[in-house]
């Protein structure tokens, strides 16, 4: 991409929104990248429809027109909608993060619908894909323990190939603590899962960072409030992840149970 012309104050704020998703996200390298690329992406145009790198201020002055306009040169250039949704994902998450400190009127992003997104036949994420929905996950919560909670729970859906409502049935004290975990699944069948170091370690995360009291008998995934966590709200999550990581419409809770399953048969594993 060419040089992009930044005002000071932008660029500040663009720094403070880099190091605020490495650390409170914990976003991996490459999906830092990926977000300054498309924040500069629109950055750039706006300095080339308003005639000079726009201020904080007239950022805040953006309209509709312009997001739709940057939208479509994006769609000229060649970039598919899971593409052009994935930029405005980003943009909006800069405009969220400088709208803490700056107060800047955001209803620009909002009155912008997102591209529509082709639907595409069901299948299972890569594991390049899976990856990024753990890393992502806390991105899409202020409250930074509930971004643990989320990437703790599609850890054990990919990582345990349990159902979600398996997972969500999970008390505190069966949290995994070991290389195994005991799940009852449908009709009261019981089976044995394996429990991978990284899950064990996000689940001991989002316990750690939850501010609610875990009673060994309760929920161990648990809503905003502290009640049992509502299976629409980790599915609307996944929902949300979809366009920041051009995902297709089949990215959804179940499927990394299936990519747990299809990864594994992939190396060689026997399933029984």
């Amino acid at each position: 991409m060419a040089h992009v012309p930044l005002a000071a104050d932008v660029a500040a704020a663009m720094e403070n929104w880099r190091r605020w998703l490495g650390a409170e996200r914990r976003l991996s390298a490459h999906t830092l990248r990926g977000y300054e690329h498309d924040l500069l992406s629109f950055l750039g145009f706006l300095a080339d429809h308003l005639g000079g790198a726009p201020d904080v201020a007239a950022l805040g002055r953006m309209r509709p027109a312009d997001i739709r306009g940057w939208l479509a040169r994006r769609a000229g250039e060649g970039a598919e909608a899971r593409t052009r949704a994935r930029a405005l994902s980003a943009v909006r998450s800069f405009f969220r993060h400088l709208g803490r400190s700056a107060a800047i009127d955001e209803s620009a992003l909002t009155a912008v619908r997102g591209p529509r997104l082709p639907h595409g036949v069901p299948k299972p994420l890569t594991r390049d894909e899976a990856s990024s929905v753990l890393e992502a996950a806390g991105d899409m919560e202020d409250a930074p323990w509930i971004g643990r909670r989320d990437a703790a729970l599609f850890a054990m859906l990919y990582g345990c190939g349990l159902r979600l409502g398996e997972a969500l049935s999970l008390t505190r004290g069966e949290a995994p603590a070991g290389d195994a975990l005991t799940v009852t699944g449908k009709g009261r069948k019981q089976r044995v899962v394996p429990v991978l170091p990284l899950v064990r370690d996000l689940i001991a995360a989002y316990v750690a960072a939850c501010p609610f009291a875990l009673e060994r008998t309760g929920p161990l995934f648990v809503g905003a409030r502290g009640g049992p966590l509502n299976p629409a709200v980790a599915q609307r999550q996944m929902r949300r992840l979809r366009p920041l990581l051009g995902l297709s419409d089949t990215a959804t809770p179940h499927a990394l149970r299936h990519s747990f399953a299809t990864h594994l048969l992939g190396a060689g594993v026997d399933l029984r």
